[in-house]
């Protein structure tokens, strides 16, 4: 069997092996002290179930897709006059859609201000608009968030904020200058935003659990969409179209959906992973080039462990929810409202709300507004509060930890933090038209193969 040409080097770039010169690394979140003696009690938040009245800001969207679509809605009812006036997309078909969607809301959008092509990002930005909602596909984020902030635009940016090392730095940069211009960022990891997961949050910070010493997260479901090729696409308007299964728009499904569960960790204990070694395979998936799942021991600064999992595979088992293990007891919280902590011998101490069946007749406890629609919420209040909020740069970091984590099962290899901070790998391709896409292709395999017999 042949060596594989899969390595650390391979998926790092050639930093990662001799140093990356002129790279500047903006502030990052810092290790705090898991000990709860030197933790100070956080006052809790004074949550808004709308956003105050004030003059119309008017909103543009790039990315015109299922998230697109929702984001749009959300923005419009999180409080009075607000509006979205100007629509990007690179096909005209999800474009019409969104539109269509926006004016069921009552709110129609001119034709002149509707713009189709890889250049409409700059179109939007340019048409008028105070904000800013980013929802394309992953790769595209870094790029468009540098040209709204450049233009001075408060900013929704969809999580993850980008694909590769490369994109997570420039995230880093543009965050430090948007709060430089007092810029209002809010970032699409909405169980910050989320009434039960602060309330958690603040119970950890008080003492609740102990000292943290170790979690688990996880986000296994059943297979995601997927689109079969059609003879009229090219083939960069079939992978933009299938743009979840392949890696190089989506990041691979740890970086693009379980960012969720591993920002939770991060923003718990408020640090982030030094160090991940990861496993991964592909065992089902119909398109692109991407992994089933994964497998990943996280280690932070201080030897804490955090066991991360995720897989899309029909007919397994299925969970998606973080648990963080403390000296006294540890806390649960989980995709269906479930927040939860224990003692040491599995009693509850306390949990958010009174617990109700949902639709399917599972528990759930009831949260008065919706998280995709309070950070919508959050944005609009910042903004006409001109009390400036910025979550980018910490939305990176966790993109960051994620892309750590893949790099390290496609590679086999132990990959630390200071790869990602001097790493010079940008995935995609460097021309953009509807026509063939030169990028590898393949499937990532790790490690060597059979050496040959003696």
């Amino acid at each position: 069997m042949k060596k594989s040409n899969i390595s650390r080097r391979n998926f790092l770039g050639k930093a990662a092996t001799v140093g990356a010169a002129g790279i500047v690394v903006p502030s990052l979140i810092t290790g705090c002290s898991r000990d709860t003696k030197s933790r100070k009690v956080i006052p809790g938040v004074s949550w808004v179930d709308q956003a105050p009245d004030g003059p119309v800001l008017k909103a543009g969207l790039i990315g015109c897709g299922g998230r697109g679509k929702g984001a749009a809605v959300q923005f419009i009812n999180a409080g009075p006059n607000l509006q979205i006036t100007a629509l990007g997309d690179t096909f005209k078909d999800r474009l019409e859609d969104a539109r269509a969607t926006i004016k069921k809301e009552g709110q129609e959008i001119a034709d002149d201000k509707c713009f189709i092509g890889f250049d409409a990002y700059q179109k939007v930005i340019d048409s008028g608009v105070d904000v800013v909602i980013l929802t394309t596909p992953p790769f595209f984020r870094p790029e468009h968030f540098s040209a709204a902030v450049a233009a001075r635009k408060h900013v929704f940016l969809e999580k993850p904020v980008c694909v590769d090392p490369v994109g997570a730095r420039s995230v880093m940069a543009t965050a430090n200058k948007a709060k430089e211009l007092e810029l209002c960022v809010v970032t699409g990891t909405q169980r910050r935003h989320q009434r039960d997961y602060n309330a958690a949050w603040t119970k950890i910070q008080e003492g609740m659990i102990g000292d943290i010493v170790s979690a688990e997260c996880y986000w296994n479901q059943n297979q995601l969409w997927y689109r079969d090729p059609v003879k009229e696409w090219s083939e960069m308007e079939y992978m933009i179209r299938d743009w979840v299964n392949w890696s190089w728009l989506s990041g691979d499904h740890i970086v693009e959906q379980h960012v969720h569960n591993i920002d939770v960790i991060n923003w718990f204990t408020g640090s982030h992973p030094v160090k991940a070694v990861s496993f991964g395979s592909r065992q089902r998936r119909k398109t692109g080039d991407q992994f089933d799942s994964f497998s990943t021991d996280f280690i932070y600064e201080d030897g804490m462990h955090l066991h991360s999992m995720c897989r899309q595979i029909n007919g397994c088992a299925n969970d998606v929810s973080e648990i963080v293990h403390g000296s006294d007891g540890w806390v649960y919280t989980a995709d269906r409202n479930h927040c939860e902590i224990y003692d040491k011998k599995g009693n509850v101490k306390w949990q958010y709300g009174e617990y109700v069946p949902d639709k399917d007749g599972k528990p759930t406890h009831n949260v008065k507004v919706g998280a995709y629609n309070q950070e919508h919420i959050d944005l609009v209040t910042a903004i006409r509060n001109n009390k400036p909020i910025n979550e980018a740069e910490t939305t990176a970091v966790s993109t960051l930890t994620a892309i750590m984590g893949r790099i390290s099962a496609y590679s086999g290899k132990m990959v630390t933090w200071d790869d990602m901070l001097n790493s010079d790998l940008k995935l995609g391709p460097k021309i953009f038209a509807l026509g063939p896409v030169d990028i590898p292709k393949e499937v990532p395999v790790p490690g060597e193969g059979d050496k040959p017999a003696k």
